[in-house]
């Protein structure tokens, strides 16, 4: 029988200074059902280290060796085209895992892995994060779930960067990137920095700026902190060219 709410499911971990966190491991999905005998051997394996703000955390070529779990603070995933351009990829946010494609293939990382804050992240061996995915149904059941989430998102990407239109490229990603909360209200949490919307979507920052402008002043989207609020979803839906004008 799983406890959720065990104290030996926590791990206290540095967060910078003498500051002290408890991380609950069962608040990360992969590892939220696992059973006791499960937890107790990814705690005894896991180990937390702490990155400062810009600092890479992965290096792309650099061997898939652990599976990673992002506990506090947020990450970018980055490649380099053959021009020397950086790419923005996807960011991760806490409770994300990343990763797994090279621990399950056994090759090398296939991207690269930057902070875009300070950041507490959990290393799992390759080892033990196999044992999981291939004994633990939970665990096998969220990571195919999420990998058939990554596949669908890559290909909405892909589909997104054949737009013609830059301003309905930048109108496209924002519909992509939204959540709808408790409500029917629909947010952009962690809303990446305009750009890393460039390099994700292959324009310029003032390109993404410009667009953005416009729907603030006509009241089509609301920022909020690190969120954006979409206050007229028909609209923005509009603009991105997924509906027909009224």
């Amino acid at each position: 029988m799983t406890s959720k709410t065990d104290e030996n499911d926590s791990l206290s971990a540095d967060a910078g200074g003498k500051t002290q966190v408890k991380i609950n491991l069962r608040k990360i999905p992969l590892l939220a059902q696992l059973s006791d005998e499960e937890m107790g051997m990814v705690k005894k394996e896991l180990r937390i280290k702490r990155y400062m703000r810009r600092e890479t955390l992965i290096q792309k070529g650099s061997p898939g060796d652990t599976l990673l779990f992002l506990l506090l603070g947020k990450l970018q995933v980055i490649d380099i085209t053959d021009d020397g351009r950086m790419v923005s990829l996807r960011t991760l946010s806490e409770g994300e895992f990343f990763g797994e494609i090279s621990v399950i293939r056994n090759t090398p990382r296939s991207a690269s892995v930057v902070a875009l804050s300070d950041v507490l992240v959990a290393l799992l061996p390759s080892s033990l994060a196999m044992h999981l995915f291939t004994n633990s149904p939970p665990v096998a059941r969220h990571m195919l779930q999420s990998l058939a989430a990554k596949i669908q998102m890559d290909s909405q990407f892909r589909s997104l960067l054949g737009i013609s239109s830059i301003s309905k490229r930048v109108y496209s990603f924002l519909e992509l990137m939204k959540e709808t909360k408790p409500g029917n209200l629909e947010v952009i949490e962690n809303l990446p920095t305009h750009q890393d919307i460039a390099n994700m979507i292959n324009t310029s920052r003032e390109t993404v700026t410009r667009a953005m402008v416009v729907l603030v002043q006509q009241g089509i989207v609301q920022k909020d902190l690190h969120r954006l609020i979409i206050r007229k979803p028909e609209a923005l839906q509009e603009l991105a060219g997924n509906r027909p004008p009224c």
